[in-house]
């Protein structure tokens, strides 16, 4: 049986950027194996890519001694062995900052206390890269079997760019990043100079 990924939604609305990463997250897993909790509107928009809930993952009754919350700031590093042993891997849905600030800890690890905690490193993945690193260790790969790149240079057009803090993991050779969510910081440039 495929473990659940479940996805904490832990922002105030369902930014752009949000529903790029969790359509992503459905690709890279399938749609049958997430949820999206804490949705307090759009779930109509999010049901594509996932179970939706209105309740936090607080809330649902699920046996926490076999889910696996993701933290970088767990003392412990998610080994491939124990992951298959895990039925529920919970993830913050956070937009993150430039510097890792423990909003998973504060906001979702410490309301958990039953779950297992467990690193994938002590960089900042987009949430869903955190789900495509979780799911290579799942299927049998250590951490350190994977290749990384950090601080990615996005351009934006021939004189511009702009770079993206976390770490992303390759895939032949490449950063792993949507190429909607590309799209979508291009066109916020391009709007950043049309709007008025």
């Amino acid at each position: 049986m495929k473990p659940i990924f479940i996805i904490e939604h832990l922002e105030p609305r369902i930014w752009r950027w949000c529903e790029i990463e969790y359509e992503s997250i459905s690709k890279i897993v399938g749609k049958e194996n997430v949820w999206l909790t804490n949705i307090k509107s759009g779930s109509k928009r999010l049901a594509r890519f996932g179970k939706v809930f209105r309740k936090s993952v607080r809330e649902l009754n699920i046996d926490l001694k076999k889910a696996c919350v993701l933290d970088p700031f767990a003392l412990k590093t998610l080994a491939p062995k124990e992951a298959k042993e895990f039925r529920y891997f919970i993830f913050g849905g956070i937009l993150g900052d430039e510097k890792l600030n423990g909003r998973t800890k504060k906001e979702l690890t410490r309301f958990l206390q039953k779950a297992h905690k467990r690193n994938i490193g002590r960089n900042q993945f987009s949430t869903d890269n955190a789900v495509y690193v979780t799911s290579e260790i799942v299927n049998g790969k250590r951490l350190n079997e994977l290749k990384f790149k950090d601080n990615i240079e996005i351009k934006i057009n021939s004189i511009e760019s702009t770079i993206l803090p976390y770490r992303y993991p390759l895939v032949k050779g490449k950063p792993r990043i949507s190429l909607k969510l590309i799209t979508y910081l291009k066109n916020q440039k391009v709007l950043e100079f049309t709007t008025p």
